[in-house]
């Protein structure tokens, strides 16, 4: 039974064997390292009957208070940092995978070995993600742009070995049939020397294959013209059993200024007025539908819906599921 005294003493003893404890020197408990690693970044939800695997090729940050356009500077920082996102942002470079049970369709393939070791994970995640590059049947860009179309190949060779490469036709016009006067051009030249890099080895593999605007890249996988940010640049629409998913490519840059403000632009649009009316079209569709988008550059897993708010537009990122 326990009494007063056997509790002060127990007390007194559990006291006692704390401050022997204290009293040993650091190096007596082992530290576990500190790891700076994330895991592997892949994340599923069902569509009708297909499976969607979201892939991060990484992060890279960015000084998006200088790269928007049609604001100033100054405002777009002050906006940022009311989201929490001054300075330099950290943004996603995302890809995703479509199993239908017949087909595997990547869709987009980012940034390979082009753009810093913070990025270039797309392979290694699909691996972790229980695929294989060489089992992947299609590879359809919603544009050629770096972050795109750079993990296309290793080295001069093609990493999805098996897959046809699908592209809008006059994306792939503006990016391999370029004028001289382009190729000499200081922004265009350097992105049409890599396009033609990341995309001529399928091309003389046989593996390319273009689709007209508004078609389908293949059978099943519908798209839509959304030019401006290049121009063929194409959101490709997914439906299985009456649930419908558009994956956007790079429709908005960030998951936040541009939903209330569709008219700012971004650096890199090839057209930037085309880019900021098919934003503004974009938005409204989603809105209105109802249906999934998915983001190249929204925080990972870069999957929401769109819906219209007091200020203009809102990106509300899909509900984790630990399961399907």
């Amino acid at each position: 039974m326990q009494t007063r005294r056997s509790l002060l003493t127990n007390t007194a003893g559990l006291a006692l064997a704390a401050g022997a404890i204290s009293a040993l020197p650091v190096s007596a408990f082992a530290k576990a390292a500190i790891i700076g690693t994330q895991v592997p970044s892949f994340y599923r939800l069902k569509l009708g009957d297909y499976e969607v695997t979201a892939l991060s090729d990484g992060t890279i940050k960015l000084p998006m208070a200088k790269i928007y356009k049609n604001i100033k500077e100054a405002d777009a920082e002050t906006y940022l940092e009311g989201h929490f996102q001054a300075g330099d942002s950290e943004t996603s470079v995302n890809a995703f995978l479509v199993n239908t049970s017949e087909r595997l369709v990547l869709i987009d393939a980012g940034t390979g070995d082009l753009m810093g070791p913070s990025l270039g994970k797309l392979v290694a995640n699909i691996e972790a993600s229980g695929y294989k590059t060489s089992e992947i049947d299609d590879v359809i860009l919603t544009h050629i742009h770096a972050d795109h179309s750079g993990g296309l190949v290793i080295n001069g060779k093609r990493v999805f070995e098996n897959a046809i490469l699908h592209v809008n036709q006059r994306e792939a016009d503006f990016w391999l049939k370029a004028d001289a006067k382009a190729k000499a051009d200081k922004t265009l030249g350097p992105q049409i020397t890599q396009a033609e890099k990341s995309v001529g080895p399928y091309v003389e593999a046989g593996k390319f294959q273009t689709f007209a605007d508004n078609a389908a890249p293949i059978p099943g996988f519908g798209s839509v013209l959304h030019a401006g940010h290049t121009a063929g640049h194409s959101g490709i629409i997914v439906e299985s059993k009456g649930e419908n998913i558009i994956f956007w490519g790079d429709i908005a840059h960030g998951d936040v200024l541009q939903y209330d403000h569709p008219e700012i632009t971004v650096s890199f649009d090839v057209d930037q007025k085309a880019a900021a009316a098919s934003r503004a079209l974009a938005f409204a569709d989603a809105a209105d539908k109802k249906y999934l988008v998915a983001g190249a550059h929204h925080a990972f897993p870069g999957i929401g819906h769109v819906r219209r708010d007091e200020t203009n537009y809102e990106w509300v990122p899909l509900v984790y599921k630990a399961s399907y």
